[in-house]
């Protein structure tokens, strides 16, 4: 009995890399949130390597695009205008139009609104109540053109909602519904009511389509509903509704195996959907030629070839009027692109589906990757089993990718790869543990042959990784971006990640041009320092070079961000040299390449001091000597922040100088009063004064004046703050 409990106790850790397979068969079946967000990642990914190849088919979209609003004027346009351009893509012989627009209210500019509204005499009302109404105009084009208007979908049916409220009907559609098999309609999206179009279009509309997406909870839009149920009732969307008159059918068959939803058909188009009723979306890159802005359309200028024949989606990607949405290409598109990629890969028939074994196949390839890979754990060296298990892993993704890319398939790699690791490791845990004590004999048995001191000795003493440091004179260059916490919080997060990037990128190539040393990256903020590790003779003049290159990147790269309407900020820069202490600092853990020593603060508080100053770039006297050669301008005698002595802080100028600065014969002489001997203030102030009427952009012209109209005199100016 003692002997089989032994053997049991001794046998029970090879078990333990069950536990990973049961926890992902656990995820598997209860599918939480972030597995379906890493599985919807892998799945984006796909999307990334290999978009849908943009086909042929006669799909167009009719583009209110900024350029539209410029030239014809603000959203809402006229209803007139919205049916001249009915007649246009009428006339062009376009196969069927669909609205990616809600006309939910009566239009305002229409001479009947207009006579009812506003304080005209009763003639004048009489006049305009005989002109034709817009809204009229335009039912009367929609019943001419049997176009399809979207409507608007209001609150989830489950939603909590007040009491009172009245929902109104969802608008009447052509569209017929047939349900094949159990089930088919159970799981659409449902909403308790709608936002129709006013009755005087929607009465004339060829149909009416839901405008619906639902995206996942990172914002992402992955699929697109065909069907949905409104206040009770089963209504198409914009998609399918504008399919179906394509095509000229009534019909949308709604086929479901096993109780849930398949596929919709719609004429002769059989559309693979989840038990949702979602298409799910394989993205193409964008097509311009399918995009024609509506003032060429209404201008004429638009062949009507391409037109002919076409399915026409009018919608806006108008910055302005925000229908954006983010694709698992990482783009953002307006919300008809998205209308017109379903209808594109329909009509392609170029469809992604996660087919209804998807589940149960993850399941099986999760347990047998797991049992494999934890028996390589148990029973192989460590490397061996690792390697292949890092080779399962590579495999069952690349079997996802196979799926995706040959047929069409999402599969989830991820899970059973991440499970079949997790065995490994647990499994290798097992194996580490039980060869332990063969371990320790065999270290015991080493220790025979090698002393233990002098290992000991070895490997706390590696001459190669010596700790400490060593004086020498070094410069320091330091940077920092004004307001980039602010503009932060004003744009999108991953957009101003993108824009500090590319901006700290050039920064320090340029800092690597002139041979410098990264010292750290703090957020925003830049220090270099230059004649370490290697001695350079000419530490002082590379550092003043690299700042001056880096300020004129940095205001380039400003000015093109504001051009773009990106509030990006300008760039401070401190120059500073001094003795220091280099070397590496840090434990027997881990430890850094650094410098230590008070130049390096003061190259950080001559950076800070410039937003004090209204500059952009400060210099020290110190580094300054040492660049004969280089154009400056004193700004004077600096008491820095946590200082006692006063330091000689300049200006340094590019060979062209800036625009709005003083001529710097001028401005030296002005300052020189400042710092002579003997200070005198009146003329330096009459000087200033002369100055700042003819050159108010230059900050350090308006900061001596201010000084001197505050009764301050001489050159020494003792900083407050960092």
């Amino acid at each position: 009995m003692k002997s089989t409990l032994h053997r049991l106790r001794s046998h029970a850790p090879q078990l333990l890399p069950l536990l990973p397979i049961a926890l992902g068969l656990l995820l598997l079946v209860f599918d939480p949130v972030p597995l379906q967000s890493l599985r919807h990642a892998l799945f984006d990914q796909y999307q990334r390597w290999q978009p849908r190849a943009v086909s042929e088919v006669p799909v167009r979209v009719v583009d209110i695009d900024d350029a539209s609003l410029a030239r014809l004027g603000q959203w809402p346009w006229p209803r007139t205008r919205i049916a001249e351009l009915l007649a246009r893509l009428q006339v062009a012989g376009a196969a069927c139009i669909g609205f990616d627009v809600v006309f939910a209210e009566a239009d305002r500019s229409s001479p009947l609104a207009a006579s009812s509204e506003w304080p005209l005499t009763p003639e004048l009302k009489r006049q305009l109540a005989s002109l034709p109404d817009h809204d009229a105009v335009l039912g009367k084009r929609l019943s001419q053109s049997g176009a399809i208007l979207g409507f608007a979908v209001g609150q989830p049916e489950n939603a909590a909602s007040p009491a009172s409220t009245v929902y109104p009907p969802p608008p009447p559609s052509p569209a017929r519904f047939i349900e094949a098999g159990e089930g088919a309609s159970a799981r659409l999206p449902a909403f308790a009511s709608a936002i129709a179009p006013i009755p005087a279009l929607a009465a004339t509309a060829g149909g009416h389509g839901g405008l619906a997406f639902i995206p996942d909870r990172d914002g992402v839009v992955r699929r697109v509903p065909l069907a949905l149920r409104v206040a009770g009732e089963l209504r198409p969307t914009l998609v399918s509704e504008t399919l179906r008159s394509a095509l000229e059918t009534r019909n949308l068959i709604l086929r479901a195996e096993g109780g849930l939803l398949r596929e919709i058909r719609i004429g002769d188009q059989s559309i693979p959907t989840t038990p949702s009723g979602e298409l799910w979306l394989h993205y193409a890159a964008p097509a311009a030629e399918r995009r024609l802005p509506a003032w060429q359309v209404l201008a004429g200028e638009v062949d009507p070839a391409l037109l002919a024949g076409h399915i026409v989606l009018i919608g806006t990607s108008a910055s302005g009027l925000m229908d954006l949405r983010f694709t698992p290409l990482g783009q953002i598109v307006p919300g008809i692109d998205i209308h017109a990629q379903a209808l594109e890969q329909i009509l392609a028939s170029q469809f992604l589906q996660r087919p209804a074994w998807a589940a149960a196949g993850e399941a099986l390839t999760l347990l047998a990757a797991g049992l494999l890979a934890g028996l390589l754990g148990l029973r192989r060296k460590a490397l061996f089993a690792a390697a292949l298990s890092l080779g399962l892993a590579g495999a069952l993704f690349a079997g996802g990718w196979l799926a995706f890319s040959r047929g069409g398939l999402l599969l989830d790699a991820a899970l059973p790869a991440l499970t079949a690791l997790a065995a490994f490791a647990v499994g290798s845990l097992v194996h580490h543990r039980q060869s332990e004590r063969e371990q320790r004999r065999v270290r015991t048995a080493f220790a025979r042959y090698v002393s233990p001191n002098r290992v000991a000795h070895l490997l706390a003493h590696p001459d190669a990784l010596r700790l400490g440091g060593e004086r020498r004179q070094c410069s320091f260059v330091f940077t920092d971006l004004a307001g980039f916490t602010t503009l932060m919080e004003k744009i999108d997060p991953a957009q101003a990640v993108e824009l500090l990037n590319a901006y700290l990128d050039e920064m320090i190539a340029i800092a690597f041009r002139h041979e410098g040393t990264l010292d750290r990256i703090v957020g925003d903020a830049v220090a270099i320092m230059f004649s370490a590790p290697l001695v350079q003779p000419d530490h002082a003049a590379r550092a003043l070079a690299c700042a001056q290159d880096m300020a004129v990147f940095a205001e380039r790269y400003a000015s093109e961000q504001q051009a773009r309407g990106i509030a990006f900020g300008h760039t401070r820069i401190g120059i500073h040299s001094g003795e220091v202490i280099v070397g590496n600092f840090g434990g027997k853990h881990i430890f850094d390449y650094r410098a230590l020593g008070d130049p390096v603060n003061t190259a950080a508080r001559l950076e800070s001091v410039n937003k004090q100053l209204g500059t952009r770039l400060c210099v020290s006297a110190t580094t300054l000597a040492d660049c004969p050669e280089a154009a400056a301008r004193p700004v004077g005698r600096l008491v820095l922040k946590g200082k006692s002595e006063a330091l000689a802080v300049f200006e340094p100028l590019p060979s062209e100088l800036p625009a709005g600065y003083a001529p710097s014969t001028e401005y030296t002489a002005a300052h020189a009063l400042l710092s002579a001997p003997v200070a005198d203030r009146e003329q330096a102030l009459t000087l200033f004064t002369r100055l700042i009427a003819q050159w108010p952009d230059d900050p350090l012209v308006r900061l001596h004046w201010q000084r001197l109209r505050a009764g301050e005199s001489g050159d020494l100016l003792v900083m407050q703050t960092k």
